[in-house]
């Protein structure tokens, strides 16, 4: 059963947006959604001026960058469900219904940003990777990690024991829903920015790449761990192949070599054994954990 309008509040971490804000509320209140929050970071022009000319709630964050807007709009939400929204008119609020229908069986919900031609290539390779990581550390299976549009139960983002301080602040969330909750995507449209971007390819991407492996390190170390010690097949790898090559080619033997190359694939050969073991549990958790809710839920009456 899809969520009514009136049970999600919209919030708008906002800073220096005075070229989009207006849009993006007057867009938002044409598509009925009344309860709209904006978050403001202390900025210089006029986005709260015209925020509050346009109806919209206005309060100012505590806390540093767009983790410290998140986390103000989360403290002052209501309503049941809220879905954070970026300010600069990327995307459309014709779109957010398709949350709203699936908000009472997800702790979560992602918005994919299926039409990418107005995403910086360098941001695009970037998301990838970041993606990529994140699946690969933490066992989801998400497209679009770094998206700045995502609905969330209000009841469980006040339970998140959020701490970044940055552009990171979406994979700190989904981390720590993907590890004990329920999470899922929607496809959604992606427009032009208004404005000037605030995101740094390069620097917050390696800062985004770093909170993955700290969270996963919290989250799922065992993984973690035993990915790292699989890296040793790659020394081991070249080591091996080095003295096959000397051995073949110029009849020269090196067993201390040798030695070194098998101790290391078979630490490495331990370690992705173990890495694998530590995948299929997590997952196997997440579908009894998922089982019990299911039950629950058939026999509550």
């Amino acid at each position: 059963m899809q969520a009514d309008k009136k049970e999600v509040t919209i919030v708008l971490p906002a800073l220096n947006e005075e070229e989009a804000i207006g849009m993006v509320i007057d867009e938002l209140k044409s598509e009925g959604y009344t309860n709209i929050l904006v978050v403001d970071g202390y900025s210089k022009d006029n986005t709260v001026k015209i925020a509050c000319e346009k109806g919209a709630r206005v309060i100012y964050q505590h806390g540093r960058g767009k983790a410290g807007a998140v986390k103000t709009g989360i403290e002052h939400v209501e309503t049941p469900y809220l879905l954070i929204m970026d300010a600069d008119h990327t995307y459309d609020p014709r779109d957010v219904w398709k949350f709203l229908e699936h908000a009472n069986d997800y702790d979560e919900i992602i918005g994919v940003r299926m039409n990418r031609e107005h995403i910086p290539f360098l941001n695009r390779l970037g998301n990838w990777a970041i993606t990529r990581a994140f699946n690969l550390l933490t066992g989801a299976r998400l497209r679009d990690i770094c998206s700045g549009i995502y609905l969330l139960k209000t009841e469980k983002a006040k339970s998140l024991d959020i701490e970044s301080t940055s552009f990171d602040i979406e994979v700190e969330i989904a981390t720590q829903i993907a590890s004990n909750g329920e999470i899922t995507e929607v496809p959604v449209n992606y427009r032009s920015r208004i404005g000037r971007q605030k995101l740094s390819s390069l620097r917050h991407g390696a800062r985004i790449l770093s909170t993955i492996i700290s969270l996963a390190r919290i989250y799922n170390p065992a993984f973690l761990f035993a990915m790292i010690t699989a890296l040793a097949l790659i020394p081991g790898g070249i080591i091996y192949l080095w003295v096959f090559y000397r051995m073949v080619f110029q009849g020269v033997w090196h067993s201390g070599w040798a030695l070194l190359g098998t101790a290391l694939i078979i630490l490495g050969g331990q370690g992705l054994v173990l890495s694998t073991i530590a995948l299929m549990m997590r997952r196997m958790e997440k579908r009894i954990v998922r089982m019990l809710g299911s039950r629950s839920r058939t026999y509550d009456c």
